[in-house]
């Protein structure tokens, strides 16, 4: 299942993502090699995930764990089985948790493995390019594996090749950047500051849209 996986990511997967979108990436080599090791990015598109995923040297690719919502990828068993064994999610639960339920528990497991887990922490999509509210599990990762770099990346662009609610794709040249990492600093409202901070400054970074 393994080489299947890298197969089809590298066969399908990537040449489609970089069809859809150019991918001019910007800092590529800040991106981790192994893990644990944390990817947060700026959340428009499913295209984002495919992007990421294309972007990742070949030797790193079997370590990158997309975090995803259990509600949206497993509830049909075609899509499931796709993002499992494929895409290699890690189910996170957006509904309400029952009591003493620990969402996260997935994604702790894959860094504890070694994997590099990739999360949105808008925890939804967005309906365009602009940044929103984050939400708390990245520093509740980073706490608990203070050694993992989480690197900041920002995508621009996807969310115009497939908006939320659309099926249909329109090629159109998508730009993504690769901050410096950072580290745990000992407190999450402050975390959270820094790595909000972070991905606006590489917002602001991006070039202007094209099309491809």
């Amino acid at each position: 299942m393994r080489w299947l996986r890298f197969l089809l990511l590298i066969l399908v997967a990537r040449p489609l993502a970089l069809f859809m979108t150019g991918a001019d990436v910007s800092g590529r080599e800040r991106l981790p090699l192994k893990g644990p090791a944390i990817v947060a990015a700026n959340h428009s598109s499913h295209v984002d995930t495919l992007l990421l995923l294309a972007i990742f040297p070949s030797r790193a690719l079997m370590r990158v764990r997309p975090a995803a919502a259990a509600d949206y990828f497993l509830k049909d068993p075609v899509i499931g089985w796709f993002s499992r064994n494929v895409i290699g999610i890690v189910p996170v639960a957006r509904l309400k948790a029952g009591a003493g339920e620990d969402v996260l528990a997935p994604a702790r497991e894959a860094l504890a493995a070694g994997d590099i887990v990739v999360v949105f922490p808008e925890g939804t999509r967005g309906d365009g390019d602009e940044l929103g509210q984050l939400k708390g599990g990245v520093a509740r990762l980073a706490e608990a594996f203070p050694d993992a770099p989480v690197t900041p990346v920002w995508i621009q662009g996807a969310g115009r090749v497939l908006p939320k609610g659309e099926a249909i794709p329109a090629p159109l040249n998508c730009a993504v950047l690769v901050g410096e990492p950072m580290r745990w600093t000992g407190q999450r409202p402050a975390f959270m500051a820094s790595l909000r901070a972070a991905l606006l400054a590489l917002k602001a970074e991006a070039p202007p849209l094209r099309w491809s």
